[in-house]
């Protein structure tokens, strides 16, 4: 339960200020090559990251996470901006939930929720749509054998489809070459655009990394910038002190000497893979996973909420939704560890005053 001043206030205004923020430093980054080094971009694609930038290739949306105790300053975590994930749970059933419970009477009738997310998501793809290689169609790409990226892909080609755009889905895997050089699909349908919940990193490695050129991607190339954990590193070069910033260092920055209480975070890391949370030279918490070869930072610590005691506390992390360059709304995962990981739970929200 929030009011309306937190959500105005602590949640959708700094998620903003930070978007644009992030912005920023994308330009920033891509004027250094030494900054490109340590963001891991393959040298070989420094130009058409540059290209994606210079043209302002258009996006459709990111996620921010955030710390807030409903209290004092939110505090960026990271940016998801290439491939978030719980847009479903935000964007349709926790708003099918809030109806429920007015209905059901164990809501306030006047309760509201801080959820534009799907009218949001439609009116881009409509935007979307009017230029560009969408006019021809969008194919939608995830890996096999992920549920939850099927199923955000399965959301998005639904609301792509309400704003009239035709879809196609095809499975990264299934995605080739074909005899002109283009992208296609299994059926030679050449790919003209494509979302694709499958990461910059991994994308630029593949085998038809090559051939990436010619297609209009969601997310556009220049966000292999902004989901890389590099990102919070080159914010707190770019604005110091700033209040919805922690402190962010290269991991072998001497500086980062200086974070007694800290998160070791993978470049590349995602669903909290690979992360470590130290103390005083102590971990306190950690996860595995596939990461880390890429590099590190350290970013200063900041407890997330909590609540009940004992076995029973939760730490909850928000999900703040960008559309375009507009907040759009939230989402809340809790999980009995410190670190969110891909199996935390969603939890809805209502706006009550």
């Amino acid at each position: 339960q929030l009011s309306l001043q937190q959500i105005e206030q602590d949640i959708e205004a700094p998620t903003e200020a930070l978007h644009q923020l992030c912005l920023q430093v994308v330009g920033w980054v891509l004027e250094s090559e030494e900054r490109l080094r340590r963001f891991a971009i393959p040298e070989t694609h420094w130009d058409a990251v540059r290209d994606s930038w210079q043209r302002r290739d258009a996006s459709l949306y990111s996620r921010m996470d955030l710390s807030y105790s409903g209290s004092g300053p939110a505090k960026l975590l990271e940016n998801n901006a290439d491939t978030p994930t719980s847009l479903y749970e935000t964007g349709f059933w926790q708003w099918l939930w809030l109806r429920e419970q007015v209905d059901a009477r164990r809501l306030d009738p006047r309760a509201d929720q801080y959820n534009s997310v799907q009218e949001r998501l439609i009116q881009r793809f409509a935007e979307l749509g009017q230029q560009g290689s969408l006019q021809q169609g969008l194919h939608c790409a995830c890996c096999r054998d992920t549920v939850e990226d099927r199923g955000t892909v399965q959301y998005l080609q639904d609301c792509a489809e309400q704003a009239g755009i035709a879809t196609r889905f095809v499975y990264v895997d299934d995605i080739g070459v074909d005899e002109d050089g283009r992208l296609a699909d299994l059926d030679d349908t050449r790919i003209h655009a494509c979302f694709k919940l499958y990461p910059w990193e991994f994308m630029l490695r593949e085998e038809f990394g090559d051939a990436l050129q010619g297609v209009q991607w969601l997310e556009p190339l220049w966000k292999a910038l902004l989901s890389n954990k590099a990102l919070l590193v080159a914010l707190w070069e770019c604005a110091p002190g700033h209040p919805n910033l922690l402190p962010a260092y290269f991991a072998d920055d001497p500086r980062a000497n200086t974070l007694q209480h800290f998160v070791r975070k993978p470049l590349f890391s995602r669903e909290g893979a690979n992360i470590d949370i130290v103390q005083q030279g102590r971990i306190i918490a950690s996860a595995d996973g596939p990461y880390g070869d890429e590099g590190y930072v350290v970013q200063a610590y900041h407890p997330l909420a909590q609540f009940g005691q004992g076995a029973d506390q939760q730490h909850a992390v928000i999900g703040s939704w960008v559309i375009g360059d507009q907040a759009a709304g939230m989402g809340v995962r809790e999980d009995r560890h410190r670190i969110t990981q891909d199996l935390s739970r969603f939890v809805p929200h209502a706006i009550i005053d």
